[in-house]
This record gives structure tokens, sequence and C-alpha cells, in this order.
């Protein structure tokens, strides 16, 4: 007969699979026409957060690509219209730091020698270059976007809608100049954000010195007071020395520490009693050092490390700084912005603050201040871009104040949807406690901040958008080609205030403004008219296509109906774009959030280039598979690790077989089935249809929840009732063509593949294309999503309970050690009267000859005591209970136990149902199944023939014989008593024809 369906190999491919399925989509235009094909429909609003285009992507982005692409292609599935706009950030300390690191360059001084305009193009060409390589894989990936029109950060565009955004909060007095100690990294140059440094990524463990240095008394010869510091270069900026007021401080070989208990002391005072005491300083003698010293209260001491006296520096910690203020003290600043000491500071002048350790610490032993020095491993904040452990230094940032929004931010937070549940709860504790947002970096390729101050009338002048630029600039918009410095820095505009030239502050802006500003900046939010290209400006000029829509098209896809990135967004993209809606619009710019935790190694360790085991992206893919990779993603816990590696892909090959051999068993049979009216169903097919109708319900619910570990184990669960129950049991119905089995099959493949398609595209659509009929379209992604039909309710909760009594007699077989292939004499079920209407597949399934439904009289109950939950309890009772439970001295009652004179609770002990001698029993779920195991003659042969069948079988397969080949089989001599079930081997084995051979020593086939 001629063949139907294509032939299916005995594995996949993947790899091989995907690259020709993405070259099919290419050449049939798939996606543009399933755009098509959904246009004007209902509208479902996906934002793309930013990926920044500065080196390939690594498998720890894909989860998150994958979990956006998956919900897309389900939304569009179920007809919705959708934008499918990329997203690349673009500018920044990411884009920065890899630019110096390709050019050679190690500091800020060198950049600017380099030349601004020359590094600015080094980094455009970057963006530029990762933008396509990120693309590529992404398409290798399976996902679909617009790839011609997406959005790029560093638009003009972008900057205009950041300025508009910057003007408004100007203009409500949220903007403001704030001198400062922040946390400043000296390899970067610059300061950084609270939201930028706030996860437990940008912590490492570092050693640094431990010194307990002396700080003489002015008013009391002899006496000292003796900090803890583990920044030796803070010392010559020392001004003060902190003490608990209430803690209790003793002298002892004339040094001041926090006083311990049971130790001997000269004297002992409260620390109160210390304040307002003079000291010297360690380094008095530096032009720059302060010369007077005080001891300042401070209720924030800690006690439980150091000496319970704090080493006051303001220019150089942000607790120090504050204090400072409180107590008026004098600030002063020992690093410059590389992080070296500043001239004043002596032999100290230029040295780095690692470079000042030893030099401080030999002077402080010399001079005899030094009391003890060593080394300490603690948790210590590094730069989140380039892990340079970080300093702190007073500078003058620019900071929008969040406690006017803080209210409304909160209550933006309640309208949204949160999967998991529990991090909306994340996002009202960064809400609730977070510092003012500084906005200003000291660099170079960046958002320019519009912020232009009079030194003349101490106007500061903000511009909102490009046109008041142009309006108020007085030279500089002919070389103008982009906002960006150092074009930017050359136009100077009139000041509103005097009417005075005035110039732009040199700082740039915090990437997060960038990314924050995109539901306004391209969905053409208050823009008048649809500007072609108009979102592709400036730097984007030439890399995207992308219009500038106008206000009515804002109003139809604002706000999005659901975005997606990692956990640690909340402080980052999810927290930018809610407080920049919120203060434009006053309502968060997102319904429904999904997030997700973090990409770890197999082994469970961060993946990181320098300890070896980070993975890219396509380097993954073609290795396993990108629906391998997909499917990892897809069924992971989304608040849980994801621990990625070739070993869990191995098993989800493994797991991905039973789909690829199901389809491959209808192929090879229906090739070689005669075509037929299906006729009348069976049970069985009817139970199948039934199944799969519980399995679109199951999935489509999973998908509206937006969790795809239930989309994921719903389809696992129901492949393999497909594989291991409809198949294996209709596998007689198969051999001799039955249609309607036939026909059940492809029916159930073809619908289950539409409903797991988004998860692994590839796969379900290669599958798709074999088994699809003629009238369905060429491509999955081309039909509709099934709507979940009528199902048989009765008849699936008789098949699952026959399915959970046939699991349970297997586990009792493989307790007795009884091989699968044994036949019994009899089964004993309890518990499970809905599996009575299955008498045959019991009997089937489970070899048996006799099936009985009752109470089963074979086993033993076995209690033990709870410990955890009985020892507390009984004490020293606990011995005679154990004893009277172990002796069977027990009666259940209510649900529990009494014993010895105590009522226990099912919670308080543990229960096990054994079998009796010559039964195998197994028990869950309030299901009991009893197996007698005694053999006889009978089913001793019967197990030799099973034996025999599967040894034929596995011999036809290692021939290579085609599913309608007949074999004469041989049978040794000894195995003649075997002949009395001839036929019976014969209808399993399609033989034609079995003999015996007294000089053969095992079963051979022949082709007949």
């Amino acid at each position: 007969m001629p063949q139907t369906f294509k032939s299916l190999p005995a594995v996949p491919d993947h790899a091989a699979l995907e690259r020709e399925i993405l070259a099919w989509w290419d050449d049939e235009g798939v996606f543009d026409r399933l755009r098509e094909q959904n246009r004007g429909g209902e509208r479902w609003s996906f934002i793309d957060g930013p990926i920044t285009a500065n080196n390939p992507m690594g498998v720890h982005h894909a989860w998150g690509r994958t979990l956006k692409d998956v919900f897309q292609r389900y939304k569009a599935l179920r007809g919705f219209d959708q934008r499918y706009q990329n997203g690349f950030d673009c500018q920044g300390l990411w884009v920065e730091v890899e630019v110096e690191k390709a050019l050679g360059l190690n500091s800020k001084r060198e950049i600017e020698e380099y030349g601004i305009a020359e590094f600015a193009a080094r980094c455009r060409e970057r963006v530029a270059e990762f933008a396509e390589v990120i693309t590529d894989q992404d398409r290798r990936l399976g996902r679909w976007m617009d790839w011609d029109n997406d959005y790029y950060t560093f638009s003009d565009t972008n900057i205009e809608y950041i300025w508009r955004f910057l003007k408004t909060v100007h203009e409500r007095g949220w903007l403001y100049k704030g001198h400062r100690s922040t946390q400043w990294c000296p390899r970067c140059g610059t300061s950084l954000s609270q939201h930028e440094q706030a996860g437990e990524e940008n912590y490492q463990e570092l050693e640094h010195p431990s010194l307990f240095v002396r700080f003489p008394l002015v008013e009391r010869e002899g006496e000292s007071l003796v900090v803890w510091t583990t920044t030796p270069w803070t010392l010559p900026a020392n001004v003060a020395a902190a003490v608990k007021p209430d803690a209790e401080y003793g002298l002892r070989d004339g040094q001041w520490r926090l006083a311990v208990s049971g130790e001997e002391y000269e004297h002992v005072a409260r620390g109160e009693e210390l304040v307002g005491l003079h000291y010297t300083g360690p380094f008095d003698d530096l032009p720059a050092a302060v010369k007077e010293h005080r001891v300042i209260p401070w209720d924030e001491v800690s006690l439980t490390e150091g000496t319970g006296i704090v080493h006051i520096a303001p220019g150089a910690g942000t607790e120090d700084f504050e204090l400072g203020r409180i107590h008026d003290l004098p600030v002063i600043v020992p690093i410059d912005e590389s992080g070296r000491m500043l001239p004043g500071f002596g032999l100290l002048e230029g040295l780095s603050t690692s470079e000042v350790e030893d030099v401080v610490i030999e002077d402080l032993r010399e001079r005899e201040l030094l009391v003890e020095a060593g080394r300490i491993t603690h948790r210590y904040p590094i730069c989140w871009r380039c892990k340079t452990p970080l300093l702190f230094r007073v500078v003058d940032d620019w900071f929008i104040s969040s406690e006017p929004a803080r209210q409304e931010l909160l209550d933006a937070n309640t309208t949204v949807e949160w999967t998991p549940a529990f991090y909306s709860k994340r996002m009202d504790d960064w809400l609730r406690n977070m510092g003012d947002w500084n906005i200003s970096r000291k660099r170079y390729f960046g958002l320019p901040l519009p912020f232009y101050p009079c030194g003349d009338c101490g106007l500061l002048n903000v511009v909102g958008s490009r046109a008041e630029l142009d309006e108020r600039a007085t030279a500089g918009l002919d070389q103008l080609q982009e906002l960006h410095r150092p074009w930017i820095d050359e136009v100077p505009i009139t000041c509103e205030g005097c009417g005075k030239e005035v110039r732009r502050i040199p700082e740039v802006g915090d990437a997060w403004l960038d990314a924050g500003i995109v539901p306004f900046s391209t969905l053409g939010w208050e823009n008048p008219e649809w500007v072609e290209h108009g979102y592709a400006t400036g730097a984007s000029q030439g890399l995207s296509g992308a219009d500038l829509p106008d206000q009515s098209y804002w109003e139809q896809w604002f706000p999005a109906d659901w975005i997606s990135e990692s956990r640690e967004q909340i402080r980052l993209w999810f927290y930018s774009m809610l407080f920049m809606s919120v203060t434009l619009e006053g309502r968060a710019p997102y319904e429904r959030v999904l997030a997700y935790e973090r990409v770890r190694d197999e082994t469970g360790r961060e993946m990181h280039k320098s300890t070896g085991n980070a993975i890219e992206a396509n380097e993954a893919i073609e290795r396993m598979g990108a629906d391998v990779m997909r499917w990892m993603y897809s069924e992971q816990v989304p608040s849980q690790n994801l621990n990625f590696g070739y070993g869990p892909a191995h098993e989800i090959k493994r797991r991905l077989l039973t789909l690829w051999n199901s389809v491959k068993f209808f192929v090879d049979y229906a090739n070689v089935s005669p075509c037929g009216d299906a006729g009348e169903l069976e049970p069985l097919d009817r139970w199948l249809l039934s199944r799969v109708e519980q399995f679109v319900a199951e999935a489509t619910d999973a998908y509206e929840r937006f969790w795809t570990p239930d989309v994921v184990a719903s389809f696992e669960a129901f492949v393999d009732d497909l594989s291991n129950w409809y198949i294996r049991r209709s596998r007689r119905r198969f051999w001799d063509g039955d249609a309607a089995a036939l026909e059940t099959l492809r029916t159930a493949l073809l619908r289950s593949l539409v409903v797991i398609a988004p998860v692994m595209p590839f796969l379900a659509e290669h599958l798709w294309r074999v088994l699809r009929q003629d009238d369905q379209p060429e491509s999955i992604f081309l039909t509709s999503w099934p709507e979940a039909g009528a199902r048989d309710e009765q008849l699936l909760a008789e098949v699952g309970q026959t399915r959970r009594v046939v699991d349970l007699g297997r586990q009792a077989r493989a307790g007795s050690q009884l091989p699968l292939r044994q036949p019994l004499r009899r089964l004993v079920v309890q518990g499970a009267p809905l599996s009575e209407r299955h008498v045959d597949e019991l009997r089937e399934e489970l070899r048996v000859k006799e099936v009985e439904f009752g109470d089963v009289e074979a086993t033993e109950l076995r209690v033990k005591p709870n410990l955890p939950v009985l020892g507390p309890k009984l004490g020293k009772e606990l011995g005679s209970v154990r004893a009277a439970l172990e002796a069977g001295e027990f009666e259940q009652a209510n649900g529990g136990f009494r014993v010895a004179g105590h009522d226990l609770s099912a919670d308080e002990v543990l229960v096990e149902r054994v079998g009796k001698e010559g039964w195998a029993v197994a028990h869950a779920d309030g299901i009991t199944v009893a197996l007698d195991t005694a053999l006889d003659q009978e089913l001793e042969v019967e197990k030799r023939v099973l034996d025999l069948i599967h040894e034929l079988n596995a011999k036809r397969k290692d021939a290579g014989l085609e599913l309608t080949d007949r074999i004469v089989v041989t049978l040794p001599q000894t195995a003649s008593d075997l002949l009395e079930h001839e036929e019976w081997i014969k209808s399993e084995v399609l033989a034609v024809e079995i003999r015996t051979d007294s000089g053969s020593t095992e079963p051979q086939i022949a082709k007949a």
C-alpha cells in the first residue's frame, strides 16, 4: 500500500529538525501570515523588557525569552492581535565597560584622551553588533518578534520622552541636587543607585585588613579609646568616635573598650560618660586632617563586633555622613573619583585604597598606635557592572525624591496581579523602603540629563523636548548629530530666569530611566500624529525602522496586559516603569507580571565566565535543541532557581521520546493499514477522546494563569496515558488495522500538539506537518486554539482509578520481586469501586486469572510511633506504647488507635500495611490491592511463553523486519512443551510456522 505519512526515525535530531523548521517558517512567511490572520482581533498588549546589547545572550537570558514567546504564541493561537516589538538596552555602564575592555581603556581619563565622540561611536557599534547576534540567537530559540522594528533605548525619541518625565518631576518639586555620601565605583568613576546595588549578587565575601587602633584621650593622659576598622584608608579622614550611650565600657591597661560581663577592669563607665571627651587622631600631622576630635553618642553602635567604639569619617561612609550632619562634624573626603588619596595626605597621596593599607599599618605600628592587625573575610559590596569593590565618597548627585510618590506607587501596585503572588509583597517592601532615586552618573555614553543650572540667578533650567532645546539653544545645533555627549555638551541655552547663556551639566542618567519610559516612548504617548520611523532616531537611525505611533494607538495598547522578567527587576525595570508611569499617568503601566528566579549550573552554582560554567545560548541550543531548552525553562517553578545543564537536558530528551514514539507508532501502523470507515468507537476510544479534552481544559487554565509548570505536567500525564494505556491496550487493534483506533489516536495527537506548541514550537510543528489532515492549515500556528469539548467524566474517573489499581499492583509485584511477565492466580481489590467495570483490563495488565472486589484480609497492619510527635507527648511512657504497637496490642478507633491506655491520632503514628505469607500487598489513597503469589505449573509455563514472545519480538526488531513481515520460528527441543500455546505465540510474533530443532540451543527466526 502507498505510504500516507512521512516516516519518522527512531529518535529525533532536535537541532537539525529545528533548523529545517526555521527555514520553512521563513520560506512560507508563517509569522507574517499569523500576524495578518490576527490583525484586527482582540488586542493583547505585551511590552518586552529590553535586553542589553553588549554581549551574546546566555542561557540565563533565554529563560525569560522563552516564557515571553510561550505566552505570545498561546495568545496568537487564540487569535489575539499583538505588537511583537523587541527591545534593546543600549547605553550606560553595561555597554561602556565592555567597550573600555575592548579598547584597552582603564580609566575615565583614558576615555577622554581617546575622545568622547569616538568612544560614543564605538559604543553604538558594539550595540549594533550584539543586537544582531542576540536577534540571531532569539530566532534560533524560536522567538517570533517584529525584528525589523525593535526599539533601541538610545534613540533620540526615547531620550526626549525621558526629558519630559524629568521636566515633570522638576515642576512638581521632586528633583534636587544632593550632597551626600554614596556608594562609588573607583573603576567606573561614578556613584551608583540603591536599586542597582540592592541585590545579593552585588556582594562578595572579600578579605580586608582588621585593625584595632588607639586614639589617645586628650583629657585623660595614659588612656586611649580603641577602635576597630577594616578600611585603613578612612583613618586619615577620621573626625570622631562614636559610643553607645547606655552600654558599659571598661578601662584596662589604659585602653577603653566595650566591657565584657565577668571580666575585671580598672574602671567601668557608661558610654554617655565618655561623650564629649577629645582625643588625638591617628594622622593629625597630615595637612588635610582635622586637628580636633571628640566622642559622640550613637544608639546604633554594634555591640557584636569590634570594640563597641566606632571610628567616624563622614567623608567616607553613609552612616558616618549622616552622623556628621547631626553633630555638625567636618567632612574630609580622602579619595578622588578613581579611588586614590587626594593631595594633603602626605605619603599616602596618589595611592589607591588597597595600596594605602601597608603604609598605614606600618606607620601606626611605628607610632605605637596599632594594638592589633589581622585579616577578616566579610560580605562587601561590589559594582553591579564591573565587580570592583565599592568605596564611599561624598559627592553631588541628582536625585528624584521618592516620598511624594510613595503612597501612590503602593496603591498602583495593588492593581497588579503578580505571578507568583508573593512577589507583590516583594514590590510593596521595596516601595516602602526605597530611598530617593539617584539618577545621575558621571559617565559618557548615556542619557544626557537636560539640566542647565544658572550660576547668576540660581534657576535650574530643565529642557523637556528636542523642540524646546532647538527653541532655546544659543549655539551648537548644527553639529548636534544625536542627543549624546559630546555633541549635546556643545549646545548652551538661554536661562529662563535671567536670559544668560547656561550650559548642561556633564552627568548622564541612570540607565533604568531609559528602560522605564518605554511604555510611553514606544507607544506614542501624547504624540499628535503618527510618524513613520519616528522612533528610530538619533543613534537608533539605521538600526531599526520603528515608527512613533500616536496618542490613539497608545490608548489602545496601554497599559500592558502582561510583562515578564526576572525577580531582580522588581527593584529595577518593574520599579522604574511603575515610578515613571505613576508620575505621568497616575496608574501602573502593566496589569499582570510573571517573575522568575535565577539560572544556575546543573550543580546549583552561580554561572560566571570567570569560573568557566557560563553557557552561551547558541551553544546550548545546538547541543541540546531549542525545544529541550524551552521545556527545561517551562517546567521549572518560577519561584525557584533553575539548575541548567546537559544532564537535565538528556533526561528531558528521554521524556519527550514518549511523544515521538507515540507519533511514530501511529505513522508506522497507519502506513500499512487499509483505509476504511472508523465505524463505532470502543469505550477506550471514547476515554482517550475525553482524556484529550481534559488535557485541553487543564492546559488552557494553566496558560491563562501564566503557569507553564502545570502545562508541562498536564501534558506529560496525558502522554503517559496515551502511550502507556491507550496505545498499549489497543496494540492488537492497531495490528489488525482498526480504523477507529487509528483515527482516535490521530485526533488526540493533533489536538494535544496544538496545546503544547507554544512550549515546544519546533517539534510540535514538525509532527503537525506529519499528521495533519489535508483540510487543516499547513502550520500548527495558523490553526485555532482547541476549545475544550464535552467529556465523559464517569469514564475518566473509572479509568483513572483502574490505572491506580494497576500501579499499586505493579508496586506489590515489585515488592515481592515478582516479574511482570509472571502470571498469577488471583487479585483482590479494596476501595476502588469505579474499577469494577474494568475487570478485563485489570486481569490483562496485572496478568492474573481472577479479580475479586472486597475486603483485603491478606494484610497485617503495622503501626509505629511517630517519634518527633509522640516523644515529647508521652515522655517515659513512650517505651511501653512502642512495645505494645510492635506486639500488635492496639485497637483502631475514631480514625486513630487506642494502645496501652492512650488514644493516638493518625498523625501521631506511622501506619504500614504488609502482606501476610503468600501475598503481595500495596496500599495508597484508600485503595488496597493484594496479589496471591502462589505459583503452579500452568502459571510457570505461561511465564515461559511470555518470555519467549518477548525474546522473539526483540529478535524481529534487531533483524530490522517490517511490521508486516511474517517469520518462521525455530525452537530448541527443550522448549517443545511450549507448543501447547503455538497459536498464541504465532499471533504475537506474526509467525507462520513454529518448528523445533534438537540441535538448537536458543530460539531462531527467519523471514518467511
